[in-house]
């Protein structure tokens, strides 16, 4: 069912007012999660994101080209058999239990060949990964990301697809035959649907759909109210890229 391809080269959410911004932000990170430090009978961890945990000698991106740098640098690695598998240590568990700091909002596809923290050699902490079919956007990814941008002050966004995308090439083949997909994977299909290139035909039709739908996806992020002022201020990038798995290269899409 995969399609083969040419590896490419490399290249409205309003603010919560204090008090409830407080109580979502310790929902988020874990710290006020019923079933852990109150049902043992331990102290909660504090609300407040606290200090960012240690990254082995590695400062936190905090910008946009900086993250995208950290980024790049950390699939180099993947993709040369170099991982470092980083932040993982005793110390950055530990820390992690009062708060978060992830630098990055991947929002990726439910592909289990696709982990976002593998293929960009992160580790915990490090980035906030939304996930599902197709990267396929609806009112709980919408405010997933918003979360990670307003609430957690996140510079970079990035949709990432891959090559030989199941839900493209269902959507795609779905429209050709005329045929529903069934249960709720016809929403997928529908939503992947008005990105569909006709300009291509077999699997270069979804080769071409793959990257039509992570810039339309990429065009609705970036036009969010909140998340567009952030980007008008230099303060937030919003990037669509492309995963290789036959190189296991990560590529921006223009």
């Amino acid at each position: 069912m995969n399609s083969e391809v040419t590896p490419h080269r490399a290249v409205g959410f309003e603010p919560t007012a204090p008090a409830r911004r407080a109580l979502l932000r310790a929902g988020l990170t874990g710290a006020a999660a019923l079933g852990t430090g109150v049902a043992l009978g331990t102290t909660p961890a504090a609300a407040s994101p606290g200090t960012p945990p240690p990254r082995a000698g590695r400062s936190r991106p905090t910008t946009p080209a900086e993250v995208l740098r950290e980024l790049t640098a950390g699939n180099l690695r993947w993709r040369t058999y170099r991982e470092r598998h980083p932040d993982e240590s005793p110390t950055v568990r530990e820390s992690l239990t009062s708060g978060q700091h992830p630098f990055a909002v991947v929002l990726g596809c439910v592909d289990s060949r696709v982990p976002p923290e593998l293929v960009f050699d992160q580790g915990l902490g490090d980035l906030l990964t939304v996930r599902t079919a197709g990267e396929v956007l609806d009112e709980a990814v919408l405010g997933s990301v918003a979360y990670g941008v307003l609430e957690l002050g996140i510079p970079l966004v990035m949709v990432l697809g891959h090559q030989s995308c199941g839900a493209v090439r269902a959507a795609v083949e779905a429209e050709i035959s005329g045929e529903r997909l069934p249960a709720h994977m016809q929403y997928l299909a529908d939503q992947i649907g008005p990105a569909i290139d006709h300009t291509k035909e077999g699997d270069a039709r979804i080769d071409a759909t793959i990257d039509a739908n992570v810039r339309a996806v990429r065009s609705r992020l970036a036009a969010e109210p909140d998340l567009a002022a952030k980007v008008a201020a230099g303060r937030l990038a919003v990037v669509g890229a492309r995963y290789e798995l036959t190189s296991q290269l990560v590529h921006r899409i223009a």
